[in-house]
C-alpha cells in the first residue's frame, strides 16, 4: 500500500485506461485519467501527482511535446514520468530521455514489472517530497522569531531552532537535545498558570493559554513567552511541534490598560457623583423656597466637586504621561497597610462585611508589589465578589499568612553512639493571601479560564455581567511578573470561591 499516492494516466485508447487501472486499483493508488495532451496538462496541474504514466503515441500533441510541456512547468517539473510506448527503438529511447521521461514500459507491459516500478518510484517520489518539504521547513524555522521545537511523545525536545534555543539558554548548533521539555523550561521560567500545564502536551482545558513566565530582576522586566503545541498524529518518532511567541508588549498593555480603567473608576466616579447631585438638586428646587444658606452650600459642594474632579484628571493625564509601570522594580508593599487598604476598598465598593486576619507575619514585613499594583489587585478580587454574589453582599475574608520553614541537621558524635537532632526555624521567604467569599461556585471549566482575557463567568454570554473579563487576567500578570503564584479554587465548606496569591517577600 502506498498511502494513496496519485497517479495520472495519461492516454487516448479507453482500453488502454481500463487496463491500467484494473492493474492499480487494487495496490490502493488513487488514479486519475487523461485522454489527450491539453487534458493532461490541465489535470497535472490542478492534482500534482506523485507519479504520471504517459502514452506516447497520441494523436494531436503526443507524448513526447507532453513530457517536455510539464518539464517546463514549475509545479510539475520533478514529477515522475514513465512512458508507456510501442516503439521498441533507441531513438525513441533517447527522445524520450531528452524529453525528460525517467521510465519507460514497452507494451505489450509486464504486470508484475510494471507495477514493482510504479511501487519503487512512487515511494521514492514520497521520500523526496518529505525530504524537501523538511528542508522548507528548516530553512523557515530557521530564520523565524518565534521559538519552534518538536518533541517526542516522551516530551523529549528533537530539534530546536536559533530562536528557541536562545530562549531556553541551549548552545548554539544542531546538537541533539534529548531533555524533555518541561525540564528545560523550569530551570528557567514559571509555568502560568499551573493548571493549564496540568495535562501537557494536550491542549488545556477550555482552550486556556500557556505561559513562561521569567520573573522581573533589579535589571530587567518581566518576560513572557505564550506557548502553543500542535499534537500529531502517528508514532513516537515526532508527537508535537510547540510554538514560543513573545507576548510581553501584550501582556504588558493588557495590565496598564486595566490598571488604568480601574484609575479612572475610581477617581472620577465620586468627584462626578457629588457635582451632578447638587446641580440636581439646585436645578430641581431652584423655584422654590429655598433659604440662602442652604444654596449657598449646595453651590459650595459642587464647586468642591469640580475641583477635586479637575485635580482628578490631572492626576490621570500625568499618569498617561508618565506611563508608570505598576509592577515597579524594588517597590514593595508593607503588609502593615494591608488593613487599612482592605477597609478603604470595602468601604468604596459598599461592603459591609470585609475581616483581614494576619497569621505569622512580621510586623515590618513587605512583598514586592508596588503600592498601586497591591491596590489594583485587592479592588480587582473584592469587586468581583461583590459582583457575582447574588445579593452583591459578600461576606468576604482575607486571612494573610508568611510560612516558615524548619531545617533539620543531625550531629553523630565522635564515638558514633549518640545522634543529636538539631532543628532551626528559617526566615519566611513568601506571604499568602487568601481573599476568601460566600458568592457563587464555579464549574471545573470556569475554574481552568478564569485567567484568560476577556472571559467572564457566566453561563451563555449575554454581556449583562459588567466589566471586560480582563480584571482576574491583571491580577494573575501582576502576580506572575514579580515571581508569585495565583490559584482559584471553590470554598470546601460551602458556595463561594478563594483567590490564592503567594507574593514573595522583599
Amino acid at each position: 500500500m502506498t498511502q494513496q499516492s496519485k497517479i495520472l494516466i495519461i492516454d487516448d485508447q479507453r482500453t488502454a485506461q481500463k487496463s491500467l487501472e484494473m492493474l492499480l486499483t487494487p495496490e490502493g493508488y488513487q488514479l486519475v485519467f487523461a485522454g489527450s495532451g491539453a487534458e493532461a496538462l490541465t489535470k497535472a496541474a490542478q492534482v500534482v501527482p506523485d507519479l504520471i504514466l504517459l502514452d506516447v503515441m497520441m494523436p494531436g500533441m503526443d507524448g513526447f511535446e507532453v513530457c517536455r510541456r510539464l518539464r517546463a512547468h514549475p509545479l510539475l517539473a520533478e514529477v515522475p514520468i514513465i512512458m508507456i510506448t510501442a516503439l521498441d527503438d533507441r531513438d525513441s529511447r533517447l527522445q524520450g530521455i531528452a524529453a525528460g521521461a525517467d521510465d519507460f514500459v514497452t507494451k505489450p507491459f509486464d504486470s508484475v514489472e510494471l507495477r514493482a516500478r510504479v511501487k519503487s518510484i512512487t515511494r521514492l517520489n514520497r521520500y523526496r517530497r518529505l525530504l524537501v518539504e523538511r528542508v522548507r521547513f528548516r530553512w523557515v524555522v530557521e530564520r523565524a522569531d518565534e521559538g519552534f521545537l518538536l518533541i517526542d511523545d516522551g516530551d523529549r525536545v528533537l530539534y530546536a531552532n536559533p530562536r528557541a534555543r536562545l530562549y531556553l539558554n541551549l548552545p548554539e548548533g544542531d546538537e541533539p537535545i534529548g531533555v524533555p521539555f518541561t525540564q528545560l523550561v523550569r530551570n528557567v521560567y514559571r509555568c502560568e498558570p499551573q493548571e493549564a500545564w496540568g495535562n501537557w502536551p494536550q491542549q488545556p482545558a477550555g482552550g486556556a493559554p500557556r505561559y513562561l513566565v521569567r520573573p522581573e530582576t533589579p535589571t530587567a522586566q518581566a518576560f513572557w513567552l505564550q506557548v502553543d503545541v500542535l499534537n500529531l498524529p502517528g508514532g513516537p518518532d515526532m508527537a508535537g511541534v510547540v510554538r514560543l511567541r513573545e507576548v510581553i508588549d501584550q501582556m504588558n498593555a493588557l495590565r496598564d490598560i486595566r490598571g488604568f480603567n480601574v484609575l479612572i473608576t475610581q477617581k472620577l466616579r465620586t468627584p462626578i457623583s457629588t457635582v451632578v447631585s447638587s446641580l440636581d438638586m439646585l436645578a430641581r428646587y431652584y423655584q422654590e423656597t429655598v433659604s440662602q444658606p442652604d444654596v449657598a452650600d449646595l453651590f459650595a459642594t459642587a464647586y468642591r466637586g469640580g475641583r477635586r474632579l479637575n485635580q482628578q484628571i490631572d492626576d490621570i493625564l500625568h499618569y498617561l504621561r508618565d506611563l508608570p509601570v505598576l509592577a515597579k522594580t524594588g517597590e514593595a508593599f508593607g503588609l502593615a497597610q494591608l488593613d487599612p487598604l482592605v477597609a478603604q476598598i470595602g468601604q468604596e465598593l459598599g461592603l459591609k462585611a470585609v475581616a483581614v486576619n494576619f497569621e505569622g507575619c512580621p510586623g515590618d514585613a513587605r512583598v514586592v508589589l508596588s503600592d498601586r499594583a497591591m491596590e489594583l489587585v485587592l479592588r480587582e478580587v473584592l469587586e468581583n465578589a461583590r459582583k457575582f454574589h447574588p445579593q452583591n453582599a459578600p461576606t468576604v475574608d482575607v486571612y494573610v499568612s508568611c510560612a516558615t520553614a524548619k531545617e533539620v541537621s543531625l550531629h553523630v558524635h565522635e564515638d558514633g553512639t549518640t545522634v543529636e537532632k538539631r532543628e532551626r526555624i528559617t526566615a519566611p521567604t513568601t506571604v499568602c493571601l487568601r481573599i476568601s467569599d460566600d458568592g457563587l461556585t464555579l464549574s471545573p471549566d470556569q475554574l481552568a479560564r478564569v485567567w484568560t482575557p476577556y472571559y467572564q463567568a457566566e453561563k451563555h454570554f449575554t454581556g449583562e455581567v459588567a466589566g471586560m473579563g480582563l480584571g482576574l487576567t491583571m491580577v494573575a500578570t501582576l502576580v506572575w511578573s514579580v515571581g508569585g503564584a495565583a490559584r482559584l479554587y471553590n470554598l470546601a465548606s460551602g458556595p463561594g470561591v478563594v483567590v490564592e496569591l503567594t507574593l514573595p517577600l522583599a
